[in-house]
């Protein structure tokens, strides 16, 4: 027998967000690593706002949902408003109530930039990050490295004589001239440079984007956004290596984009095993590293790192990115490291 069209709604509900949330949903093991995380950086919220004024938007709640935009690929924080307006899983997770109202898009985006000002995403990213150590995830021996290219919000024709008396036209005639990133800049995103990450490659207004992962599973264990040109890649890092600390010996994986001369004795300097992948010519790796078996074991899980750009483009947003600006592109790099991380660490059994 057809059942009855009854479409009479109830005015009231007893089934709150945590009761519709199953237990065995990800989101609820990604919830309690972060829920720990913030609850170690609640004095570095403290500092961040005045006692009086205009209550905020509570710091826990903005970052639970900028993880739900990266987790969920939504491409813009208005419509991840709208999600949160009548998607029970996305309220549960935020932390808010049934009732509770929603944000407007404008008031959540200038709420988002003070988490630039204040370091606050880096502090999270770091915090997540000892967490995975305290399980014992990282081996804090054997890490690889590389860099990916993350195409700038900018077009071709904003790249215009950085002489303002040199441009003509709309920049869209740009064809037999020649450009470079000493001539020319983007007036949309003057940090952009124009770069191509191989030969044959069409050149793309871009940003530089580079990992450092942990050789045992796979985490992050640094990230850093640069400026696209030829020398960043190295020069991140060792900027990575330096950040991580301590004095004991650690080896570092990298493609035959590494191997370089002077990158290898920076390396060496210290204290740091280069096992970087060999060119067929002029070589700045010998025999007294590719002889042990450990050289060949890091070349072979360096190949890791790609699933992580894999990742972080298609579902993390990073492929093009949405914001302006080296600090604005490095703060959407970062939040999308801390993403992978807590995905990475729930499938590790963290909770």
């Amino acid at each position: 027998m057809r059942g009855a069209k009854v479409e009479t709604q109830g005015l009231f509900s007893y089934v709150s967000p945590e009761q519709r949330v199953s237990q065995d949903h990800p989101l609820r093991a990604i919830r309690a690593i972060v829920d720990r995380s913030l609850a170690e950086m609640d004095s570095h919220f403290s500092t961040m706002y005045s006692t009086y004024g205009r209550p905020s938007i509570p710091p826990e709640f903005l970052l639970r949902a900028l993880l739900l935009q990266v987790f969920y690929s939504i491409r813009s924080e208005r419509q991840l408003i709208e999600q949160l307006n009548y998607n029970l899983l996305f309220r549960w997770f935020v932390g808010l109530g049934m009732d509770d109202d929603v944000w407007v898009p404008t008031v959540f985006s200038k709420n988002r930039d003070r988490l630039l000002d204040h370091g606050t995403v880096r502090e999270f990213f770091r915090s997540v990050l000892e967490q995975a150590r305290g399980q014992n995830l990282l081996s804090e021996e054997h890490f690889s490295v590389d860099g990916t290219l993350l195409e700038a919000w900018a077009s071709q024709k904003s790249f215009r004589p950085k002489d303002p008396e040199d441009r003509e036209g709309d920049g869209s005639d740009f064809r037999g001239q020649t450009r470079s990133n000493e001539t020319h800049a983007s007036v949309t995103d003057p940090d952009a440079r124009l770069y191509k990450k191989a030969p044959g490659e069409a050149s793309r207004l871009a940003y530089l984007g580079h990992v450092l992962m942990d050789n045992r599973h796979g985490l992050i264990a640094g990230e850093q956004v640069t400026t696209a040109d030829g020398t960043a890649e190295v020069d991140a890092a060792v900027q990575l290596v330096d950040d991580l600390g301590g004095n004991q010996r650690i080896t570092l994986g990298a493609d035959k984009g590494y191997d370089r001369h002077g990158f290898v004795q920076n390396l060496r300097d210290r204290n740091v095993t280069p096992h970087v992948a060999r060119k067929r010519k002029g070589s700045a790796i010998d025999a007294r590293t590719t002889r042990h078996w450990g050289y060949a074991m890091s070349i072979h899980v360096r190949r890791r790192i790609e699933s992580i750009f894999g990742w972080m483009k298609t579902v993390g947003g990073m492929r093009k990115t949405r914001f302006r600006g080296l600090e604005r592109v490095g703060l959407h790099f970062s939040l999308v490291t801390v993403a992978y991380n807590l995905v990475r660490m729930v499938r590790l059994g963290v909770a």
